[in-house]
Order: structure tokens, then C-alpha cells, then sequence
């Protein structure tokens, strides 16, 4: 008899460095001596809690992509399943809202924000498909929000002045929108239009260069508001509190607020799969990555685990 026992599946499918994964397995044995472990490209992992049939595991520091995992008790291994780690591409920024993929090259841009006012010899950074990453000249002071517009220029906010810059390639950056509160996310609709989330409460339209109007309003964020369109036409909002059963928001055209989805903590950077399907990075339920959820809201589910990333 294997005493490692037999790996049934590993979820969620995908984990970075320090996520933790469930393990469901049959005939798992716990050796009275410490003699067992869980195994990831042969890297052992921290073992948060263990039974005959479900072991919790931190993944540890190893090489990116597909990777196997194993159990092992005694002299005993389990045949192997699989999981997929994901590479880290950049360290040392500060990302306050969602960042963003330029449309013309598919280049991420994400910021180094610092703390509120803190002047800062670059904030928004380009990485680029092949991994190297530029400093985009003449930095911005607290760059929370990025988006690119139906123009394809690049619109970053400004928590600090509450604006909207127009960033360009020759470094100059003029100001695009102002009197935002505290602007956080932003994100353009199917018309071309921006919205921007003020954390303390707000979220402003602006349909034009200068032209800033209230659109709706959401319980305020301690940290940010995040903003993404979903494929109904909708905005969908975060904004994280110190609860562990924060919502994230649905707003129609109408300026309509509704919970989409509930039971979050500190849910933050929001995208959209071709599905419909939502991602949002938070905790739910006591696990910590990114949560895909159903185009209905109803069924949530951990597609990524990982710390520290919201």
C-alpha cells in the first residue's frame, strides 16, 4: 500500500509564491514522526493543515509555468498532479487602482504611487511583453488610475489634486479634468466616455475635455475605488472597506446602484474574461488571490492564489 495516498485534484488551478492551494486526496497518511510532506516541482511547501483526504498548502519560491505536485509519507510518493505558477514580471511599485494594458503593443502599465502628496522621481512604469520595464518620463504625482481612451491616449488620475492627466510620449501631460475628489479608478464606456471613482463617495462622468458631472454614489473606500465595464454595458465598482463582507457594485446607465456580488474582503483590481465572467483580487471565505465570478453573480470561485495582492 502507498501510504502517500493518491492526489484527487488541486485547487485553485493556478498560485503564485506564498498562495495557498487545496489539496483533495484518498489514503493520505499523517507518519507519526513529521515523515510527510507536499511537494511542488520538488520544492516542499509549508503544510498549513493536513488529513487522510485534504491537505493545505503554502506554494513555495519555484521556477514559473506548469508544475507538479506530489505527496510524500515516509519513503511513500503520490503519482503527481498539476498546477500552474505564475511568474513575477516587476517588484517595488505601488499600485493603487487597476492597471492597464496599452492597445497598440500590449505593454502593462502600472504605477508607483507612493504615499499621498509624496513626490517621487518616477511613478508610471511600461513593461513590456519581453519583460523590460521603461520609466515613462515627467512623473505624475500619485498615479492611482490608468485607462486608455477610444483616442488611444493614456488617462492617469491624480488622488492627490483630484485630476485627470492625458499622458503622451513626449513627457508633456496636461490636465484633462479636475475637481475629482479623491480620484481613484477610472474607466471608459462603449461610447467613449470616462468615469472616475472618487473614493470618498462619488463616481463622476466626464463626457468631454474640463466637463466633470456626478453620476453616482457608493459607500466610501478606504483605499480606492476600481472600475471596470462589463460586457451588459454596466460599471462595476470596488471599494474596499475594513469589513469581511464587502460588495462589489453594479451601476446601470440610469446611475441604478446594485450588489452584484457579496462576502468579499477588501476586493480590489477588477477585469473581464470574453465570458463574461468577472475577476476580482480579494479574500473570500478565509482564501486569499483572484475570485472568478459568474456573469449572474452568483457562483464565486478561487482562480488564483496568492498574497499581497490586494
Amino acid at each position: 500500500m502507498n501510504n502517500a495516498g493518491t492526489i484527487r485534484s488541486v485547487t485553485p488551478k493556478y498560485a503564485i509564491a506564498g498562495g495557498e492551494i487545496a489539496i483533495e486526496c484518498d489514503g493520505f497518511q499523517l507518519d507519526a514522526d513529521g515523515a510527510y510532506g507536499v511537494y511542488v516541482n520538488a520544492v516542499p511547501c509549508k503544510i498549513v493543515a493536513a488529513s487522510p483526504s485534504r491537505i493545505l498548502a503554502i506554494v513555495p519560491v519555484c521556477p514559473p509555468g506548469e508544475a507538479n505536485v506530489h505527496l510524500e509519507t515516509g519513503t511513500d510518493a503520490s503519482p503527481s498532479a498539476e498546477t500552474v505558477i505564475g511568474e513575477k514580471i516587476a517588484d517595488e511599485m505601488h499600485i493603487v487602482a487597476n492597471p492597464a494594458v496599452d492597445p497598440s503593443d500590449d505593454a502593462i502599465i502600472v504605477t508607483r504611487s507612493g504615499s499621498r502628496g509624496q513626490q517621487l522621481p518616477n511613478t508610471i512604469y511600461r513593461i513590456e511583453k519581453d519583460g523590460y520595464i521603461d520609466e515613462l518620463p515627467d512623473p505624475i504625482v500619485n498615479p492611482s488610475g490608468i485607462a486608455f481612451g477610444p483616442d488611444g491616449n493614456m488617462y492617469v488620475t491624480n488622488r492627490a489634486e483630484g485630476e485627470v492627466y492625458v499622458v503622451s510620449p513626449s513627457g508633456i501631460n496636461p490636465v484633462y479634468a479636475t475637481g475629482l475628489g479623491i480620484a481613484t479608478g477610472i474607466a471608459f464606456d462603449a461610447d467613449g466616455v470616462m468615469f472616475v471613482g472618487d473614493r470618498s463617495g462619488t463616481i463622476y462622468r466626464v463626457p468631454k475635455f474640463g466637463t466633470v458631472e456626478e453620476f453616482a454614489t457608493l459607500e466610501p473606500s478606504v483605499a480606492a475605488y476600481h472600475l471596470a465595464f462589463g460586457p451588459d454595458g454596466r460599471l462595476f465598482v470596488s471599494a474596499p472597506g475594513l469589513a469581511s463582507h464587502d460588495a462589489i457594485y453594479a451601476i446601470d446607465k440610469n446611475a441604478s446602484v446594485e450588489k452584484f456580488a457579496i462576502g468579499f474582503g477588501r476586493p480590489q483590481g477588477l477585469a473581464f474574461d470574453r465570458q463574461g465572467n468577472l475577476y476580482a483580487a480579494a479574500c473570500h471565505q478565509g482564501r486569499h488571490g483572484i475570485f472568478r465570478i459568474s456573469p449572474d453573480g452568483l457562483t464565486i470561485e478561487q482562480f488564483l492564489a496568492g498574497p499581497n495582492i490586494m
